[in-house]
């Protein structure tokens, strides 16, 4: 790309020197909490069930309202910061969340802990999306941006494996509620902290928000996800879910059209005219279909099969979080040299070949094995996360990275919804239909056996030792025909989108310059005229860049370069 001499590059934004590594650690902390916030629960479930005696209903609730909130909310949430600021944004995200925190630790009724949760989720959403579009405006050097991204990456695949590991020592020593209050003094020093090291950045154009959108955005999103997390109870075929399907479709359906006509649309579809763009959005969602689906399956390998407890299952993971957060810089670094479209399509064969691992485990596998694939698979997950990431935020121009922050993590959240939902109904179906008892099992037992493992162990306990242990048997054979299926998708499907990433990334730039004045024409002149706005997007002051010819101001609205417009 050239740039006109008579339309200079609009200045980067003013040097923050190791400032920025330090606000790189804060938005790090929250990306961290956020993520082990989606799993630490998972311990806490029994005792508050004991303590607080929630119907099955609410324990759903419970478990699935921060996510619903979460996942519902990140569009807004993302394009909220791009207009208001997102420093803004971070420091109002960190003290709800805080407060929210608060909220469910001390709660003395299921609806109290549910509207809680529901808070955290809607604070969550103001955070997550806001760390990956400041960490874009703070980073001006590509390599750099590469490289934290990564990090970024390696914080939000580590959270969910440490989640059951942080809530373990805290459930031993005290009571539920300590799994979400261990979330205030992280968030008051992030908070703290965030003040002063953390620059604020806007969109100099923000534009209004369109609250018909809003709407849209929010029901189609959570009609979605509410679907998929009720089909792992009821099935794709019960009533609540084809309607919630129904509702989800047609919302989003009106949302994109709505969006294609819009001046300032909360996410641009003309964006999907980018290759690289689309590739990435589809490589994200389909691998963490895959990755995480594969971690929740492997959670009930580890408790059910082997027997162990969830917190020596959670320390099971550890391994790979620890290799995730060592490979995600390397990655960053190795894209200048290897390529985006290599490195995302390595990313996805190396998961690959962690599930075609997995479909050949058995019931007594030992550990030593096992954690291969399971280390293998944190390799794959980091390594595509990171280059989809990093692509979707920086195809978008910059001044819109909020939106397209909240596009990637949505993804990642509808991702790894789907891929619970359909693997948990592959393994079961599966188990079900090939589960074969031993001749004499009591019908009572032989119910609660073909409804899951779980229940084959709960029914067996007061049997004698002999006819439960092959009851037992059977069920483990059943559930590993089970993940073995599943697995096998999952080995399709990943490879299916690595030839994808290789075409859709190969012309993608190893490196995307900071050329402001080609993505918004005529925004140096802009700014020129108004230096309180250059204060604070992101760009600095620019007071000797001339107008462009035309009336003084006048800002094309969208990103031509990118939309082919």
């Amino acid at each position: 790309m050239v740039t006109s001499p008579t339309a200079p590059r609009l200045a980067a934004p003013p040097e923050l020197g190791g400032r920025r590594w330090v606000a790189l650690v804060v938005i790090c902390m929250a990306a961290l909490l956020l993520s082990v916030d989606l799993t630490v629960l998972q311990l806490a479930i029994p005792s508050l069930i004991q303590d607080l005696e929630p119907t099955s209903s609410q324990v759903l609730w419970i478990a699935d309202i921060y996510g619903l909130a979460l996942s519902g909310l990140l569009v807004t949430m993302g394009n909220l910061g791009d207009r208001i600021g997102r420093k803004k944004l971070l420091l109002a995200g960190s003290f709800s969340f805080a407060a929210a925190s608060v909220l469910c630790a001390y709660a003395d009724s299921p609806a109290w802990l549910i509207a809680g949760r529901a808070l955290l989720g809607v604070a969550g959403a103001t955070v997550y999306p806001t760390t990956l579009s400041i960490i874009r405006n703070i980073f001006t050097d590509p390599k750099e941006r590469t490289t934290a991204v990564g990090i970024w990456a390696a914080m939000i695949s580590g959270g969910m494996a440490i989640g059951p590991v942080v809530a373990g020592p805290l459930l031993n020593n005290f009571w539920w509620g300590s799994v979400f209050l261990i979330n205030v003094p992280i968030m008051v020093l992030l908070f703290s902290v965030a003040v002063v090291v953390v620059p604020e950045s806007r969109s100099p154009l923000p534009g209004r928000i369109d609250p018909v959108s809003v709407v849209l955005s929010i029901v189609g999103v959570v009609g979605i996800v509410y679907a998929i997390q009720e089909s792992v109870h009821d099935g794709f075929t019960d009533k609540r879910v084809l309607i919630a399907t129904v509702v989800g479709v047609v919302a989003l359906v009106l949302f994109g059209l709505k969006q294609a006509r819009m001046e300032h649309p909360l996410i641009d579809v003309k964006l999907f005219r980018n290759m690289a763009f689309s590739g990435a959005v589809a490589s994200n969602t389909f691998a963490l279909f895959a990755f995480i689906g594969t971690t929740l399956l492997l959670s009930q390998y580890f408790q059910l099969v082997h027997g162990w407890s969830p917190l020596k299952s959670g320390l099971a993971m550890l391994p790979p979080a620890g290799v995730a957060i060592i490979v995600a810089p390397m990655i960053g670094m190795l894209v200048p040299k290897i390529g985006r479209a290599k490195l995302c399509a390595f990313g996805l064969a190396v998961g690959a070949g962690a599930m075609a691992f997995y479909s050949v485990l058995e019931v007594d596998t030992s550990y030593a094995i096992v954690v291969i694939p399971v280390v293998l698979q944190a390799i794959g997950a980091v390594s595509t996360f990171t280059v989809t990431s990093d692509t979707i935020v920086n195809s978008a121009p910059k001044e819109r990275s909020g939106a397209a922050s909240a596009l990637a993590t949505t993804a990642a959240e509808l991702g790894g919804a789907l891929g619970m939902a359909v693997l948990g109904t592959i393994l079961n179906n599966r188990y079900t239909h090939t589960l074969k008892l031993p001749e004499g099992t009591p019908a009572e037992v032989a119910s609660a056996a073909k409804d899951s493992l779980g229940g084959a162990l709960q029914a067996t306990a007061a049997l004698p030792e002999k006819v439960a242990s092959a009851v037992i048997d059977a069920a483990d054979a059943a559930f590993m025909r089970g993940l073995h299926s599943a697995v096998l998708l999952n080995v399709v499907i990943l490879g299916v989108v690595a030839i994808v990433a290789l075409i859709t990334l190969r012309n993608a730039p190893a490196e995307y310059p900071e050329d402001f004045e080609e993505e918004f024409p005529g925004l140096s002149g802009y700014l020129a005229q108004h230096p309180e706005e250059a204060a604070t997007t992101g760009h600095g002051d620019s007071p000797t860049v001339p107008a462009p010819a035309g009336r003084p101001g006048d800002v094309p609205s969208g990103p031509e370069r990118l939309t082919g417009s």
